[in-house]
């Protein structure tokens, strides 16, 4: 059997890796105090989470397993844009540390923006301004993150 990453075949996998963390996750959530509705413990969003990210991986997965893999339109896998998305991780958890938040915020969506080849240097620039822009009113101002916007610590 050829191998191959064919829609049907990531559907299944992804399916089966939500399914796994969704247990995971209700699994973990048992440890807090779940509560009711009205009065909720620390463990119900994690454990409510968890039970909806089980059940549409159960949907995904039960989805892929009705269909055949067809190998003649097989994806192949956009490394560009895995090694931008992980990049762009590593270097806002650095940034934050030593550069604050906005310089973090600005050089993660820049980093991943330019993980799709599609987007030109002037779109990233701009879309990495407007996001970091946006998380500082909303993070900074409106929740009181407690991150200095601009840090004067030196690697």
């Amino acid at each position: 059997m050829k191998r191959c990453f064919s829609p049907a075949g990531r559907d299944y996998w992804g399916g089966l890796i939500l399914v796994m963390i969704g247990v995971a996750a209700v699994w973990r959530a048992r440890s807090y105090e779940i509560g009711s509705l009205r009065r909720m413990g620390a463990g119900f969003m994690p454990a409510m989470l968890g039970v909806i990210l089980a059940v549409c991986g159960a949907v995904l997965l039960v989805t892929a397993m009705g269909r055949q893999r067809d190998c003649s339109n097989a994806i192949n896998p956009e490394w560009r844009g895995w090694a931008c998305i992980c990049l762009s991780v590593i270097i806002f958890a650095l940034l934050c540390d030593y550069g604050g938040l906005a310089p973090a915020t600005f050089a993660c969506v820049f980093i991943a923006g330019l993980g799709d080849r599609e987007n030109s240097v002037r779109d990233v620039l701009l879309l990495a301004a407007v996001i970091t822009l946006a998380g500082i009113a909303v993070f900074w101002w409106g929740l009181g993150i407690v991150i200095p916007l601009f840090s004067r610590q030196t690697l």
